[in-house]
């Protein structure tokens, strides 16, 4: 796979700056309309740009929490600022559990060290963190493609090209490179396979739209959809197979991902065609026994009363379709139950979504 790029240069979503000072992000709120790269320099800064989901995507959410972990020590790093610093960036997201697991093993690391070498281990320790999120993600892609090969290899595709649909966006911008459920669909792409992706606009975020950018960004054929497009679609035939991202999976193997997932699970289903879920080792909460221990994260109304663009005069521009007292429901998540996946796909092979299909790739992480 080669990396992911940006106007023809490879490009990551998250980089510290050479003085250890500071991370570049992209801002993914102004995508896809406009690229730009901001600088973080405190942890306040870090918790903003994952609250507003100007870095967004579990893996990616992660990795940029534990460089807060690093920029919030780099001036005082005694107990009380490690504990208030994880504190802070957990209050950030609540449903995304990569977040979690990454500021765990941030505290795992740093608690036992003396002060004065804690910011110096917590920017090499976030770094070691991105990349095995890049290697991960490269692994996932390679797997993924090992379903994919048979759909294609077997005859039994009524036309050409290999049409995948997603939902929402599990490309690159949600990690650090490569993504999860688009890795493999890179793989294929990169390997000469002719494949199309079906992208779901993902309202009300419209992350989908980060996905047909990337794709286009990296010449693979895509076509925006509206959500309820998507079932109409799996009925006639036009899809060989789905694969979304994840933000937690259960240990039973029920998945949390962005909201309208589970009734792509539920169409996918009534018309046989394959759901996968590709996500890294992170994203998997073995405390949580089940999908209904998942917290849902509810976000701000505003999100469906308004609508953000571009104007007629070219400026990024807000729209309100909604009166500011109209009550809005805004569920960001939804959980899939394991039985409408086939297949968890992760950094060291694909699964049944099942407790014994996880325990067998990951026996280290066993419950009594």
């Amino acid at each position: 796979m080669t990396a992911m790029k940006v106007n023809n240069s490879p490009t990551r979503t998250i980089e510290p700056s050479a003085d250890a000072r500071a991370i570049d992000i992209i801002d993914q709120t102004a995508l896809p309309h406009a690229y730009r790269r901001l600088r973080l320099a405190t942890l306040e800064e870090v918790a903003h740009a994952i609250r507003s989901m100007q870095v967004r995507g579990a893996p990616l959410i992660g990795i940029t929490a534990a460089y807060g972990v690093a920029l919030a020590l780099t001036e005082q790093a005694d107990d009380t600022r490690l504990a208030a610093t994880i504190a802070t960036l957990t209050a950030t997201r609540p449903t995304a559990v990569n977040l979690h697991w990454a500021l765990t093993r941030m505290q795992a690391h740093l608690a036992l060290l003396a002060p004065e070498q804690r910011a110096g281990a917590a920017w090499l320790e976030a770094g070691v963190i991105a990349e095995e999120d890049v290697a991960q993600c490269r692994q996932i892609g390679e797997h993924g493609l090992a379903l994919f090969r048979p759909l294609v290899e077997s005859g039994k595709l009524r036309r050409k090209p290999l049409d995948i649909m997603t939902h929402c966006n599990a490309g690159w911008l949600a990690t650090v490179d490569f993504g999860t459920a688009l890795a493999p669909v890179y793989a294929a792409f990169d390997s000469g396979i002719d494949i199309h992706v079906w992208v779901s606009e993902t309202r009300p975020r419209n992350q989908g739209l980060l996905t047909a950018w990337e794709l286009r960004q990296h010449g693979v054929a895509h076509t925006l959809i509206a959500d309820n497009a998507a079932g109409l679609l799996l009925a006639r035939g036009e899809v060989d197979a789905v694969i979304v991202g994840a933000d937690r999976i259960a240990a039973n193997g029920d998945v949390a991902n962005k909201v309208g997932t589970y009734l792509k699970a539920l169409a996918a289903r009534e018309a046989g065609v394959p759901f996968y879920v590709a996500a890294p080792r992170s994203t998997i909460d073995f405390d949580c026994a089940s999908g209904t221990a998942i917290p849902i994260e509810d976000r701000d109304g505003d999100e469906l009363r308004v609508m953000q663009g571009i104007a007629a005069t070219g400026q990024p521009a807000a729209l309100r379709q909604l009166p500011a007292d109209t009550a809005v429901g805004n569920p960001a998540f939804d959980v899939t139950p394991s039985r409408f996946v086939t297949a968890l796909i992760t950094e060291r092979g694909s699964c049944p979504a099942t407790t014994g299909g996880i325990q067998g790739l990951y026996p280290e992480t066993r419950h009594a």
